[in-house]
């Protein structure tokens, strides 16, 4: 028999003899926190403090929990209750299929950025490119998963991704390693376009477009545990789109794309800004493309031959 281990909570101590009661205590409270995914939030992080993995779980709900790992799991929970998202308290976010390292250096990766994989990997489709040693870029990289995740799916493509922080190169870097993809991949310090060479094949980035007056009006686990300057895009938002106008036509190829992801109501305000700049003349087409929830979440301009 199990002996069940006490761990304190709320000052009593619930008793936890395997993994399916630790969910179970864990979902119960975060129900009465109404914390918006109670069970799934549970189970992750019970799984993650105990090193295994679902089918683990599955075949065996019964494993026992040791002392160390209740202590761990009660942080856990301290943690989640405290407003942390479960990707921050695990280290680990999935996306695109893939898991992804995630640290304080680097933005959150949220299934509206798939979008832009997605659309990315389509528009290769529409031209026949995506068998071809295509050179991607990625500006404003953090975790590296856009990057990434398309190279996970374009065999002989390699891309740079490019970001301002150090520490979310080495984020990116070790992600490449887990991938495999180290060897197609190259990250460098950088503003949007500096210090990249030319001809790239596609340009994608999913830069800072919250206002700086409203990031105070984030959800917490927003506000408090991404990088400020990975969301704060100026007085209307639009201060990384100028830059990025100003100088993404050199490096990209004749007939190449540039993908934006865009904040909730800035797509046509970011085609206006790229209508103002040397591209002006040079756009030989221009799409819009919502996420999931119907938003219009991508921009995508083409550049003339």
């Amino acid at each position: 028999m199990v002996e069940p281990v006490s761990v304190p909570v709320q000052g009593q101590r619930k008793r936890i003899g395997h993994v399916r009661e630790a969910i179970n205590s864990l979902t119960s409270d975060f129900l009465q926190a109404e914390v918006s995914t109670p069970e799934l939030d549970a189970r992750l992080l019970v799984l993650a403090a105990l090193e295994i993995t679902h089918e683990a779980y599955i075949l065996n709900p019964d494993r026992s929990v040791g002392f160390d790992e209740a202590r761990l799991i009660e942080t856990m929970r301290v943690r989640r209750l405290a407003g942390e998202p479960v990707s921050r308290i695990v280290g680990m976010r999935e996306f695109w299929g893939l898991t992804f390292f995630i640290s304080d250096a680097v933005l959150d990766p949220r299934p509206d950025t798939e979008t832009l994989v997605r659309t990315g990997l389509d528009i290769l489709e529409e031209e026949r490119l995506r068998d071809r040693e295509l050179r991607l870029a990625d500006l404003g990289t953090g975790s590296g998963c856009i990057l990434l995740s398309l190279l996970s799916e374009l065999p002989v493509a390699a891309g740079v991704g490019v970001d301002i922080s150090a520490d979310a190169l080495a984020v990116a870097a070790h992600n490449a390693v887990q991938l495999g993809l180290e060897n197609r991949t190259e990250f460098i310090p950088g503003n949007w376009c500096d210090n990249l060479l030319n001809n790239f094949d596609m340009i994608l980035t999913n830069p800072p477009y919250i206002e700086s007056g409203t990031i105070g009006a984030l959800e917490p686990e927003v506000r408090l545990h991404d990088p400020r300057h990975a969301l704060d895009g100026g007085d209307d938002g639009l201060d990384a789109y100028r830059a990025i106008a100003e100088s993404s036509f050199d490096r990209l190829k004749p007939n190449g794309w540039i993908l934006l992801e865009a904040g909730f109501g800035q797509a046509e305000a970011i085609i206006s800004i790229f209508e103002d700049t040397i591209w002006r003349k040079s756009i030989v087409e221009k799409r819009i493309y919502r996420d999931l929830s119907g938003v219009n979440r991508l921009v995508a301009i083409k550049r003339q031959e």
